[in-house]
């Protein structure tokens, strides 16, 4: 006897229908880590993301929640749309709908590299950066908040090592020139630019900037304007294509722009406290130094009211 393909089977649905073995409401339930491509608005680069989503459970006694549908809200939006604070919440909202005897929070979390074209310094060329960014949404009894994470990779010279550079100079100069002698110009130009006049040089160390931000309510993510606000507050962000007259300007930089951990920090937090889009921010600038084999850290801030703790871990 041949079945009719076209009955549908009842399957069983153990998540709706049986009961925990230990009965309790839970914070966050969802997906993590799933793959599907993005694109900011205005942007011409997709980019493959890592996308988490959760809802709460807040009903003690029911075992699961409908895991396939958060799945399917996150790649039926994402794919389809740009990356906007109104999608983000329109996500958000497709979660609660589709769960709406379970939840009433939820949360998605969004992680990939956004690709910049950046000019050289000096010369004429161009090369790709990539930053890794998180935007995170949550809506809570229909509230929804919207936190913007990036990072941004720059150079950090030491100014004690730079001053304790300067003074080597000095007495390498006191040493090779007599106190009291007529000096040549041609002569000390010269010895400027030896390796024997130059005798010692400051550490550097490639660094990073963590930066999460909370946004206003608004219709786009500044995503870009929000890197270039901490580029220039740090001054010395790392370069892509880069020839000789690029690399000086970027050594020049580098001596303009001495930073300890605190200096970079204070920077960047000065620089986005000016932002009316920005509700409130954390920082962390980790030098990851050459002269030790740990790292330096400054956390800030912006000091709102139950809004980002201080804790140097994220």
């Amino acid at each position: 006897m041949h079945h009719n393909e076209n009955v549908v089977r009842a399957m069983p649905d153990i998540a709706r229908d049986a009961e925990p073995g230990v009965a309790g409401a839970l914070d966050w339930v969802g997906m993590g880590n799933i793959d599907v491509p993005v694109m900011l608005a205005g942007s011409t680069v997709q980019a493959p993301a890592r996308v988490s989503a959760y809802v709460n459970l807040k009903r003690p006694e029911v075992r699961g929640i409908h895991m396939s549908r958060l799945y399917l809200h996150v790649d039926k939006a994402l794919s389809a749309e740009p990356l906007t604070p109104c999608s983000i919440r329109r996500l958000l909202r497709d979660f609660l709908d589709s769960h709406a005897d379970l939840s009433d929070r939820a949360m998605v979390r969004i992680a990939f590299d956004h690709l910049v074209r950046r000019p050289a310094l000096k010369s004429d060329n161009s090369g790709w950066r990539a930053y890794p960014l998180t935007i995170v949404g949550t809506m809570d009894q229909g509230q929804c908040s919207i936190e913007v994470g990036c990072e941004v990779v720059y150079s950090s010279t030491c100014p004690c090592s730079a001053a304790l550079a300067r003074q080597l100079i000095q007495e390498r100069f006191a040493s090779d020139f007599a106190r009291g002698k007529a000096l040549d110009y041609d002569t000390v130009a010269a010895w400027l630019g030896s390796e024997e006049g130059i005798c010692a040089t400051p550490h550097s160390q490639r660094s990073v900037a963590e930066v999460r931000v909370k946004l206003a309510p608004s219709f786009g993510f500044p995503i870009v304007a929000l890197i270039d606000t901490v580029e220039e507050a740090l001054k010395t962000s790392v370069q892509t294509a880069v020839k000789r007259e690029d690399e000086q300007a970027f050594a020049l930089l580098n001596g303009e722009n001495l930073m300890f951990c605190e200096d970079a920090a204070r920077r960047i937090q000065a620089a986005l406290a000016q932002d009316e889009h920005i509700v409130d921010f954390w920082i962390r600038a980790t030098h990851q130094e050459s002269l030790h084999p740990h790292d330096a850290v400054a956390v800030a801030t912006k000091g709102v009211a139950g809004g980002y703790s201080a804790e140097p871990m994220s």
